[in-house]
């Protein structure tokens, strides 16, 4: 019986107290959003991936589909206008800086802003996604929910600064690469 993946409990325990109905998805090992969407056998725009920004001296959760690339010179005008002053400098802080300012060893960092006291900036594109998988903290386990419902919890600031980029199809898979644990919603 393979050994089961320790599931990440801090996310889990604030999707559980904000009652938004959520799944939690067990999958391989994966490092990038392209990766779990292959592995879990979504469509890219399903799949956010997830980036720490800094823009000037703030910084941000940063959330576009797998399949696109960060546009910063978009990015810095969403944040601009968000923040109502313009914004000089965005760029992606190395591992080792990532990791102190989300105050992570050696985990994933999460969709979650609200968790690391960060505001979330999300590509509009993931909004027309009914439902979407985000990062959980774990390289196991993402989350899958309404983007809707992600959007509200998070109090995301939505804009335009995504680019699509081609990626090769997944090689066909085994069917068994995913296991869904079902989270009711609290009444």
């Amino acid at each position: 019986m393979p050994k089961k993946k320790k599931e990440p409990a801090k996310v889990l325990k604030y999707l559980e107290s904000s009652g938004v109905k959520h799944d939690l998805l067990e999958h391989k090992t994966v490092y990038t959003a392209i990766d779990a969407a292959h592995t879990m056998k979504k469509k890219f725009d399903e799949v956010a991936k997830s980036l720490l920004v800094k823009a000037d001296k703030d910084y941000y959760v940063v959330l576009l589909p797998a399949d696109n690339n960060l546009d910063m010179d978009k990015l810095k005008k969403v944040v601009s206008k968000d923040q109502d002053k313009e914004i000089k400098v965005v760029k992606i802080p190395g591992e080792k800086l990532a990791r102190e300012v989300l105050k992570i060893k050696k985990d994933a960092m999460t969709a979650f802003g609200s968790l690391y006291k960060l505001p979330v900036i999300m590509e509009k594109k993931l909004e027309k996604t009914k439902k979407a998988v985000f990062a959980s903290s774990s390289f196991n386990h993402s989350v899958e929910m309404a983007a809707k419902d992600f959007i509200k919890l998070e109090n995301v600031v939505l804009g335009t600064f995504g680019v699509k980029k081609k990626i090769k199809a997944a090689p066909k898979a085994k069917k068994k690469n995913v296991k869904k644990k079902v989270t009711k919603k609290k009444k």
